[in-house]
């Protein structure tokens, strides 16, 4: 069972998301949120899987909640779920350790598959953002020679890391390469260990700085 915390100051939109969540049978809400603060102690309390997060928030916003929430060691995968479409935001949520980005209006769907991919360790940024964004990095800075850290990854990792960057999900990436789903998960996890990374969007962003995508 997947469980959720909902952090969000509407309680329309609380409610529309407990709904969609709950009709899954593996998603339970196991908590609510109608600020940063509150984000912060239910999530410390319950310890859910997953928080959903608003960013604009009574007190604390989403943004400071999602860095308190992620410095954890423990910590949940933390999706931000908001209605601004803008790279100013995106940066900050992924900097501040979001593992997703989403907007309010993507669908119950997308809805339900983000909280099943964060649990799982995916990328959660939609494929247009998160393109738009690397290739943004790509573009506006000057790639440094690869770092030392590159040659500690395996050549798999290098592999693997290089198709995360290219917006392929565990079950994609191990039909490519004919290796498990647990295989190209624990190798993920061994690159992000190595190089730091706090999810599969910082491997990509690092993939793509160093040249290993264009």
């Amino acid at each position: 069972m997947i469980t959720v915390v909902l952090a969000d100051d509407q309680e329309m939109v609380r409610a529309g998301f407990r709904m969609i969540l709950e009709a899954e049978g593996d998603i339970r809400v196991v908590g609510i949120a109608g600020s940063g603060d509150e984000a912060v102690a239910a999530a410390t309390r319950l310890l859910p899987d997953v928080v959903l997060m608003d960013i604009r928030m009574p007190g604390m916003n989403g943004l400071d909640a999602t860095r308190i929430i992620t410095a954890r060691q423990d910590a949940p995968r933390v999706v931000i779920v908001t209605t601004f479409d803008t790279d100013e935001y995106l940066r900050s949520a992924l900097q501040a350790g979001a593992s997703g980005f989403m907007l309010k209006d993507a669908g119950p769907r997308l809805l339900v598959e983000a909280v099943r991919a964060a649990a799982d360790g995916d990328a959660l940024v939609s494929p247009s953002i998160t393109v738009r964004l690397l290739g943004e990095l790509a573009g506006s800075a000057t790639r440094r020679l690869a770092s030392d850290v590159e040659h500690e990854l395996s050549d798999r990792e290098v592999e693997i890391a290089a198709a995360i960057a290219r917006g392929g999900t565990n079950e994609e990436i191990a039909a490519d390469l004919f290796v498990s789903v647990s295989t190209v998960k624990t190798h993920a996890r061994n690159i992000s260990v190595k190089l730091g990374a706090r999810n599969r969007v910082e491997i990509a962003a690092w993939a793509w700085r160093i040249g290993l995508v264009r």
